[in-house]
């Protein structure tokens, strides 16, 4: 048998390309309109470089931090994705390895598993949830996840809903009938080890998703049945952002897809306790920059009021080095952990985590560092024009700019 161990998160990909059905693999990369947000969050850890030490280094290696009220053993946590269908325990399978790593999750709304399954698997776990339905839905759905035990609640609530991609969209089927496995076939065919995973349950892939609803066991919406009342439900504003997080207490509480200076520091004023500077991953308004660009001026803000974290276009422990040197408390991964459950199940998602703790450790003990809290700009060459200062006030704006940053420029 193949050794099931991968030393990369691009090998993990490769893998999880063989393995599954070309419709599921296509719906994991997504990406939206021309993609260029979803390059481009690659493209930007790729632009920094590191400014390493010669002698003096040292193999102590501190990386347990405190994010959302929970002690983690490494600054990057699980993101919450839509359903995990790429694997039979799905989210399940994500939760008991993240907290066999000694992390914490996010568990999505459009998740495949209950949250009460996933919070018993790791109780470490923040619930996700949208602007779906009124505001009765949303305070039953909160009150579910209260009674779950969840750590923490995230809000992602802005969403421009783009469509077509230049590549194409895979088929993705409301449910699974005689329709769907005729659709399907000839591609799970190519591909017997997914479909014998799933074979062995003797379940087929469930696309319902059980935590849009307010009270467990009750009839869950597919995912597109969610995702058109997500479409029709009225877009949130500050005063629901600032309701929300009363209604939620004195709990963690975090709002994802901050891009903007100005965002920032009105969501500091509605009370979060968290934002993660987050572009959804590509998956929303293309052309927006790189998360990571947006950070600096972000983390600069807040940063002394909430906890900054950031998401998208994570692959290796260097490229936590980097966001946590530029002002992130913690990152977190999405398709990096997906690319693992898909090649290895539950094993391949502790893989990933394993991965990038290492790449990290690599990088502290080469800046000569002993702990991620040393981490600053001053590690990192930052080349002209990388920040992306975005809604940023004052007259200086522009200038700033048009700033390399803080960090040695190339």
């Amino acid at each position: 048998m193949a050794n099931a161990w991968f030393e990369s998160v691009a090998e993990a990909q490769r893998r999880a390309k063989r393995r599954l059905p070309k419709g599921v693999y296509g719906a994991l990369v997504a990406g939206s309109e021309r993609g260029l947000t979803a390059e481009d969050n690659l493209a930007a850890f790729a632009e920094l470089g590191f400014a390493p030490h010669t002698a003096g280094l040292s193999n102590d290696k501190q990386m347990a931090t405190r994010v959302m009220g929970q002690d983690v053993a490494l600054p990057v946590l699980i993101s919450p994705t839509g359903v995990q269908a790429v694997d039979p325990d799905g989210e399940v399978a994500v939760a008991r390895a993240a907290a066999s790593r000694g992390t914490a999750m996010g568990l999505s709304s459009m998740a495949s598993k209950p949250m009460e399954e996933v919070i018993a698997a790791n109780p470490q776990t923040f619930f996700q949830l949208y602007w779906v339905g009124d505001r009765d839905l949303m305070a039953a759905k909160v009150e579910r996840a209260r009674r779950a035990g969840a750590a923490g609640l995230i809000a992602t609530l802005d969403w421009s809903f783009a469509y077509g991609r230049d590549w194409g969209s895979p088929f993705i089927p409301e449910r699974i009938d005689l329709e769907a496995v005729r659709r399907y076939a000839p591609q799970v065919a190519l591909k017997p080890r997914w479909l014998w995973e799933f074979a062995k349950t003797r379940k087929l892939p469930d696309l319902t998703v059980p935590n849009m609803v307010g009270t467990p066991g009750e009839k869950a919406p597919t995912f597109f049945e969610a995702y058109g009342q997500w479409m029709q439900s009225p877009m949130p504003t500050w005063e629901d952002v600032a309701w929300l997080r009363e209604l939620w207490g004195d709990q963690p509480f975090m709002l994802k897809g901050v891009m903007r200076v100005d965002d920032a520091k009105r969501a500091v004023d509605a009370g979060v306790t968290a934002i993660s500077v987050s572009n959804h991953g590509g998956n929303n308004l293309d052309g927006t920059p790189a998360a990571i660009r947006a950070l600096p001026a972000v983390a600069e803000a807040v940063g002394d009021q909430v906890e900054v974290l950031m998401d998208g276009g994570i692959r290796r422990g260097g490229d936590v080095a980097k966001a946590l040197a530029l002002g992130a408390k913690a990152v977190m991964i999405g398709r990096a952990y997906l690319w693992g459950l898909a090649a290895n199940g539950e094993a391949g998602v502790g893989n990933v985590l394993d991965l990038l703790r290492d790449g990290l450790g690599s990088a502290l003990v080469g800046l000569g560092h002993t702990s991620i809290d040393e981490l600053s700009p001053a590690d990192l060459v930052v080349p002209p024009h990388f920040e992306r200062h975005l809604g940023e006030d004052g007259a200086d704006a522009p200038e700033a700019q048009r700033s390399a940053g803080k960090g040695t420029t190339a």
